[in-house]
């Protein structure tokens, strides 16, 4: 795996109002904090830069600024990022401070994304990067997302979202999808 020296990680929405299953429901991947934890690590000990992107709802109770539920989970609650991004939509582009030009200005062009949900904030934030024409890798196994039910009420699980999701980006060229334990080793 080719990882650039200035390889940006992205850690989204990794908060702690996503704990609460009587609202979400049912999740996927109970192994997401931990390999999230482990990219934090390795972009620690490289000195690679750590965007943190936090997600102030307007509509998920869970999530309200100000609440116990809009802190970040202790596997990211003390990083120092190198920014800090809040954001009320899905896409971490769409946030304050703008994401795009502060990764312009530090001249980065690949990104590491993962955080939480994988086919919510984490997947619209990799295909506005690869449309924006970034190199993103999206290492499966460190985001996870919940059961979800469509308009006809069907639910589709979690973890076949997560398998939509990554077919979808990888397949679609919005970005390479991998395994944590990969990125790791290249770090």
């Amino acid at each position: 795996m080719d990882l650039s020296p200035d390889a940006a990680l992205v850690v989204i929405d990794v908060q702690q109002g996503f704990d609460d299953a009587a609202f979400w429901g049912r999740r996927d991947n109970p192994d997401a904090e931990r390999n999230i934890g482990a990219l934090v690590d390795a972009w620690r000990r490289t000195g690679r830069p750590v965007v943190v992107v936090q997600h102030a709802s307007r509509t998920s109770p869970p999530l309200h600024a100000g609440t116990p539920g809009y802190d970040l989970k202790p596997v990211v609650a003390d990083v120092e990022p190198a920014l800090h991004v809040t954001k009320s939509v899905n896409s971490a582009f769409y946030g304050e401070p703008d994401l795009h030009a502060w990764l312009t200005g530090a001249g980065i062009r690949q990104l590491v994304l993962c955080g939480i949900q994988t086919n919510m904030c984490v997947e619209t934030t990799a295909r506005m990067a690869g449309n924006l024409g970034y190199d993103v890798l999206l290492p499966i196994d460190a985001a996870h997302t919940f059961d979800l039910a469509g308009p006809d009420g069907a639910v589709l699980s979690a973890e076949d979202l997560t398998r939509a999701t990554a077919t979808s980006l990888h397949g679609g060229g919005f970005a390479r999808v991998v395994r944590a334990a990969e990125v790791v080793a290249a770090a």
